[in-house]
């Protein structure tokens, strides 16, 4: 060892594959050194050496989120937290009691469910609200719900059209029933919602990632840029010492994206910092089962569910072949079976080789489409917590929607696992909880309508927050693994993640995190 490590682990059980017996690892200047026994450690230190005792715990790679939105999430997470409101009175409660912003009733967490099969319409709720506006978010990001003095205040009045995949839902008379569905019509709101302050978003984001690291994580994949000034924002706070992740983020791209806007995104991709970096693009090929606007290759029992979210497909290939010339990867969130086969199509028309491109989601796939993730080396990225908006008697939203038959073939990681695809797991905060032990133990023990034999292994669970997330970043060779040369990304855990029952491993409290070789978290 040719200086003295900045940090020394000791104590531990270190959990890497292909590596046995060792306990102890050394990290310098942001890299793992040496990984050895305890004996061969006190052999390695010198003066600026913190050395910490792990006490006999799972060392494992540091845990990534391989779909979250620390940034923009924030947004979508201010107001009234409505995740536990079960059913149309307790909505309604909720709201008369909730606090004002602005003069603004948010709220956020809203699930579908709620409804119990009843559009979404603000007469449901108006009489509650005593002439407030209201701005609730649906759970699944893609939907809210307004109030008619919120309408008015962004003019909305009926009907519009999009350039992408978007609503606004009208009644018979051609009425806004407040229910804004998909991104451009959600847009329309955002010009007359209370903004946050910059230093109260930068002290929310300080507050999350910290909030995040003590669940293990040491990094996640960003799925949208989260604004023009976030880049300034993650240099301030690392320059400050307060970035606790390794974030990774991926610009949206949406339909209608020219030539000239598909090359900044390659130019973007120049933009990082010691910890976090823009990498990749994200796509949108369609919605949500419950709003409506997954593109499934058969319309759900709603009769919805036939459009694409790119109103021309081919225009979203053309788009993504333009990247992959320029060696950059994609991320295109694809929910239905259309869209899951149209992405997989595409990637097969760029021809072997190149960058990697990795599908989001994939809430119901065929048996035909399965073994073509790995042919294709396209990586799955899956939200086992998002299970729990669903019930094993399909008598939910998600699963009345798309019936029986394709229900049953909901979030099938195990079978994408068994077929050869790299399987990268993560939990889409804000939609699901930011806990990674949660992801971890819903990989293993799938809830609501995903069926029990597609839970994963206590390996593949772990694998899919390091060495599969490594892949789906294209970093296996310096991350998602515990071994010499790679990221001093570490997390330790009093119960080993992999032999441990799910329910405890969903408990277990978490010793250590470790960013780029600064902890980050310790208990």
């Amino acid at each position: 060892m040719s200086s003295a490590p900045d940090l020394v682990l000791v104590n531990a059980r270190v959990r890497d594959p292909g590596l046995t017996g060792a306990t102890a690892v050394a990290v310098h200047g942001g890299l793992i050194t040496a990984l050895g026994t305890d004996a061969e450690a006190r052999t390695w230190t010198g003066p600026g050496t913190e050395t910490v005792d792990l006490g006999g715990a799972t060392l494992t790679p540091g845990l990534t989120d391989a779909h979250s939105h620390p940034v923009w999430g924030l947004e979508m997470f201010h107001g009234t937290d409505l995740s536990g409101v079960t059913d149309l009175d307790g909505l309604r409660t909720a709201l008369r009691n909730a606090e004002r912003h602005d003069g603004w009733i948010l709220g956020h967490g809203l699930d579908h469910n709620v409804f119990d099969g009843r559009p979404v319409h603000r007469d449901l709720v108006e009489d509650v609200l005593d002439g407030a506006p209201a701005h609730l978010r649906l759970y699944d990001g893609h939907s809210v719900l307004a109030s008619a003095t919120a309408l008015r205040a962004a003019g909305i009045d009926g009907p519009r059209a999009f350039a992408q995949h978007s609503e606004i839902v009208c009644d018979a008379g051609g009425r806004p029933t407040g229910h804004l569905v998909e991104h451009a019509a959600m847009d329309l709101m955002t010009p007359v919602l209370p903004t946050q302050p910059y230093a109260e978003r930068r002290d929310r984001l300080v507050d999350l990632l910290t909030g995040m690291a003590a669940t293990g994580l040491t990094a996640a994949h960003v799925m949208d840029l989260g604004g023009h000034d976030v880049p300034g924002l993650l240099t301030s706070l690392e320059e400050d010492g307060e970035l606790p992740l390794r974030l990774r983020l991926a610009p949206w791209c949406m339909p209608g994206a020219t030539e000239e806007e598909l090359d900044g995104f390659v130019r973007l991709q120049a933009r990082a910092g010691r910890l976090w970096a823009i990498g990749g693009v994200k796509f949108f090929m369609d919605g949500t089962v419950e709003g409506g606007t997954a593109w499934l290759e058969h319309a759900d029992c709603h009769g919805r569910g036939t459009d694409a979210f790119w109103p021309d497909p081919a225009a979203y290939s053309a788009a993504v072949r333009h990247l992959h010339r320029a060696g950059v990867g994609t991320a295109t969130h694809a929910i239905g079976d259309a869209a899951v086969r149209h992405v997989l199509d595409t990637v097969e028309g760029l021809g072997p080789g190149g960058t990697r491109h990795r599908i989001e989601h994939i809430e119901t796939v065929p048996d035909d489409q399965l073994g073509r993730f790995a042919a294709l080396g396209v990586v799955a990225s899956m939200q086992p917590p998002h299970t729990a908006y669903t019930r094993a008697d399909h008598t939910d939203e998600w699963s009345r929607r798309l019936g029986e038959e394709r229900a049953a073939r909901a979030w099938r990681c195990r079978d994408l696992r068994d077929a050869g695809a790299h399987l990268a797991l993560g939990s889409d905060w804000p939609i699901a909880h930011y806990d990674a032990r949660q992801v971890l133990a819903t990989a293993r023990a799938p809830r609501g309508a995903a069926s029990a034999r597609h839970g994963l292994t206590g390996l593949m669970a772990l694998e899919g927050m390091t060495t599969h997330a490594a892949v789906a970043a294209g970093e296996e060779t310096v991350a998602g693994r515990v071994a010499p040369g790679y990221r001093a990304d570490l997390t330790a855990f009093a119960v080993d993640p992999v032999e441990a029952p799910a329910d405890e491993t969903e408990q277990a409290p978490v010793r250590l995190a470790v960013a780029g070789g600064r902890i980050t978290y310790r208990n």
